[in-house]
Formats: structure tokens, sequence, C-alpha cells
């Protein structure tokens, strides 16, 4: 009688990518990680849809439709023939031909399915020459992942780990490629792009389009009802940002080929009513000196000056709005205070009535950068209207002369130990701090909060020489007049105390077990 396979061990997915990791140490550069995993883990990832969508045709009686192209393709999963399936790499992993048999795979699922053209890997693995032992090690540490989460963005998500990870230098402090879930559907709340033009000039992977859809999706909304255009710069997250929207049956315009947004714009007439962006932080060294000056994204404006792009790139969105569109996007901090010419554009934004909102976020949110970001909120109709959005009539309020500012660093819980994430309760508070903040009858509904948020005058703002940081208008308490430095201490020696009896518990536990393996330790 033949034993029944053993249940296969599934393990958190950091422990499986750095895992991975590990298989690769010696015969990869760390740098390469990356595109040796997503390769995989896309097949695996694919494979599990198309598994799953055929036990679902079993389990509903349409077993005669399982080999057929559309019983698949109708729900938006790939049809994955049976020598590119997940199962039989695993069956064949041990063989010499190995790396061939995960090329014809990715080779055949591209040419079965017209989305994926020009997105997956040619003839990748052949060329690595990795052992075979180490390849097949490496497919039993993509196996353990599991494959489920259908709310995450998880191919930007195992991206962003190896960038944080092994290969910093190409991300260090953009945070470009993936965005965290709980920022993007903050912004989502926050703008609501349920309906129109969706836009994002920097898309990385596309993690802002997935969580969109998610998002829409949740809020009843149609898919059908929004369209998607992005352009990426990086040839390899292009077509990474191509894997993942296919694979999740997203239709997007991110151009002819991978692009640099500032001198070969994909989407020159487009006209978005909602962008949704993370920019590169900071960026460098974006024009040459004489580029791009006449350039019409900075009519009306200050041409933004060359050593740093995040004016550039705020420019670029207010040039992609349309009549009514509003935009949320991330920058540094530093975007908020900068002198010289940003403070011109900056003045000029105000005073043009576009910024809506500025939040500050809580730090180490992003697995390339642990700073305190900014959420700026961009809109080109600030004035009081009726609108009719998800079947409900809201009346806005003229907001042309003002601006609110908040301050979620108080907000957050951990994630995967290091990291911080905005929960639904914390999105939640803000987003309807804002939306009351919006709306007629405001009074009733909206108050400053003390370290939380302040609604500043045009006045006040100028006052303060146009400066956009948050804490120059929310109130903060200062708590350190209020400490009792006599109880302070007195619970530091309690806790103190408790560790050193601690550490010396420890030290004579250490003790007695090489005591007891015949290794005693005189001191």
């Amino acid at each position: 009688m033949a034993r029944s396979a053993k249940p296969k061990k599934e393990i958190p997915m950091e422990e499986a990518l750095w895992n991975a990791a590990n298989k690769l140490r010696g015969p990869v550069e760390p740098a390469e990680y990356k595109h040796v995993v997503l390769s995989l883990f896309f097949l695996k990832f694919a494979s599990d849809k198309f598994q799953k969508q055929r036990q679902k045709l079993i389990d509903e009686g349409y077993e005669s439709q399982i080999e057929k192209t559309f019983a698949y393709t109708k729900d938006n999963v790939f049809f994955i023939p049976e020598e590119s399936r997940w199962s039989y790499i695993m069956e064949n992993a041990k063989q010499d031909d190995i790396a061939l048999k995960i090329d014809t795979a990715l080779y055949t699922i591209e040419k079965n399915n017209p989305a994926l053209k020009g997105a997956l890997p040619d003839n990748y693995y052949s060329r690595l020459n990795i052992d075979t032992s180490k390849l097949a090690s490496l497919l039993d540490e993509i196996d353990k992942i599991n494959t489920s989460d259908e709310e995450n963005d998880i191919i930007g998500r195992v991206y962003e780990y190896f960038l944080g990870k092994f290969a910093l230098a190409e991300g260090k402090g953009k945070g470009e490629f993936y965005t965290p879930k709980c920022i993007v559907n903050l912004i989502a709340e926050l703008i609501e792009p349920y309906k129109g033009k969706i836009y994002d000039p920097c898309c990385g992977s596309g993690g802002m389009f997935v969580q969109s859809v998610k998002f829409i999706e949740s809020h009843q909304g149609n898919t059908r009802d929004i369209s998607i255009y992005g352009q990426e710069y990086t040839n390899t997250t292009y077509k990474l940002a191509k894997m993942n929207l296919a694979i999740r049956g997203i239709s997007a315009n991110l151009g002819e080929q991978a692009a640099n947004t500032f001198t070969n714009d994909q989407h020159k007439d487009l006209r978005a009513d909602y962008i949704m962006a993370n920019p590169p932080f900071n960026q460098k060294e974006w024009r040459e000196a004489n580029e791009l000056v006449d350039d019409p994204r900075w009519d009306g404006y200050e041409v933004p000056p060359t050593s740093n792009a995040n004016y550039g790139w705020i420019l670029n969105i207010v040039s992609k709005l349309s009549q009514d569109g509003v935009a949320g996007f991330l920058l540094a901090n530093g975007a908020l205070s900068d002198d010289g010419t940003e403070l011109k554009i900056r003045k000029q934004l105000i005073e043009n009535n576009l910024v809506e909102a500025i939040i500050i976020l809580p730090r180490n949110l992003f697995y390339t950068t642990d700073i305190s970001v900014t959420l700026w909120i961009l809109n080109k109709n600030k004035k009081k209207r009726t609108v009719e959005h998800n079947d409900k009539i809201l009346n806005y309020r003229d907001r042309q002369r003002e601006i609110l500012f908040m301050d979620l660093r108080q907000m957050g819980s951990p994630y995967e130990k290091k990291y911080i994430e905005l929960t639904e309760d914390d999105r939640a508070k803000v987003a309807e701090t804002y939306h009351n903040w919006q709306l007629e009858g405001c009074e009733e509904t909206y108050e400053n909060v003390p370290e939380f948020c302040y609604s500043a005058s045009y006045d006040e703002i100028s006052e303060k020489g146009f400066t956009l940081v948050p804490s120059r208008y929310i109130e903060f308490i200062n708590r350190d007049e209020n400490i009792d430095f006599d109880t302070k201490m007195k619970q530091l020696q309690s806790e103190l105390k408790d560790l050193l009896i601690q550490e010396e518990q420890s030290k004579k536990d250490l003790l007695s077990v090489f005591k007891e393996l015949g290794y005693e330790i005189e001191l």
C-alpha cells in the first residue's frame, strides 16, 4: 500500500525568501537574487491559481472543461500547459535538465498568454549555470511559500524584500518598487478612485494598481469603470509590472516600453481623474542643466532644480490632472520646507489652491528605508460643489484657502517584527477626519485635535513662509514639563533590577548546561 504524501509544510514568506537567498549564495551575485527567485515565484503563483480554478471546475461538475483554455481565462486565470505546471517542475527538480525545463515552462506560458508578452525572462536559468542540486534546493524553498494571499501585492512585496536585503544600492531611500498595502489603501480611501482614469507616473511593480483594484472591489465598485495608465523607467521592473498585472487580470496601458517619465513621457496627452504615486525619494541629477527647461509641464511655474526631482514629480502630476482631478502621492519630508526654487514652486501651488492635505506618516513603513515620509493630496477643484459619488450626494464646501495638516506618527502597529503598518482602524480615523473636513457642516463633524490634525488658512501659511511642515501648525503638548523625575527614576530602577536578575539567571543556566555536558567552566 502506497504511503500517502506528507502535507507540505508552509512557512512565513520572509523565512522562505531568506532560505531561498541562502541557496543562491556563491554562484549568483546578491543583486541578481531577486530575478532568480521572482520568476520561480511567478511560476508557482500562476500554477497555484490554475490548480485552484481546475479544482473549482471539478467540484462544480465541469470536469470535461478542465483542459480548455476558456474555462480559465474567463475568470482571469492563465491556462498553464502541463509542462509549465509547478507540479511538473517539482517532479523533475533533481533532473540534470531542470534549468531548461524551467526556461521552457516560462516560454510556453508567455507564448500562450499575450498579456505577458515581453514580461518573462528568456532562456535565463540555462545561462545561470547554477548547480542542479542548488537549483533543486531553491525550488524546495519556493515550494513552501503560501501564494494564496490575494489581498496583498505579494509579487511586488517579494521584489522589495530582495531590494531591502541584498540590492539596497538599487533602491536605497526610494521605496519605489513596492508600496505597502496599508499606504495604498490609505491613499485610495482618501481620494476614492472609483470611476475614471488612474495614473501612476512611476509605477514600479504595479502595486498601486493591484491594491487600488482590490480597494474598488471591496467597496462594491466596478473595475470596468476605471482605466489604468502607468510608466516605469527600469526595464526589469517594467516587465515585473506587466507580469504582476497580467497574472491578476488587470488591463493597463504602461506605454510601449520602459522609459524615463521626464525625458520620454509615454502619456503626453493624458488627463487623469486620479493619480497615485510613490516617486523615488530625493532623486538626484534627474535632468541635465539645459534639459527640459521649456517643458510644458512646468508652464506657469519655476523650472524644478536639477539637484532634486521632488518638485519635478509634483509638477508632472499637476500637469496630468483632469479638471476635477485628485492626486495622492508620497515624498520625502524635505519637500515640505525646501528653500530656493522649491519654495517658489510650493508657494505657487498653494496660491493656485492645489494643495488639499499634507499628512506625515510613521517611520519604518518600507522595506528599503526607515524614514518618515509625507503623503500629499492635491485637488484641482477645491471649490464648493455637489457631487454624486457611490450613490451618495456629497456637498463639498469651499476649501480654496485652506490646507488640512495631519500627523500619523503616533499611529501604526508592529508588522513583521521591525516594520510598522497602519491598521484598518487607523486608516478609518484618518479618512473620516479628512472627509468630514471637506464637507459642508464640518463645524459639527471636524475639529482641530492636538498632535493629530489642524486646518490652516492661507494667511497662517503665508505668515510661516509657505512651509508645509505639519508640526508648524498642529498643536503639540510638551509632556516633558509634566514628568515626575523621582517617579520616572524609580520605574527605571525597577526595570533595570529585573533585567539584572534575568541576566544572572541566564548565566547560571548556561554554566549548569556546560557542567552537565562535562565541560564545567571555572570562574
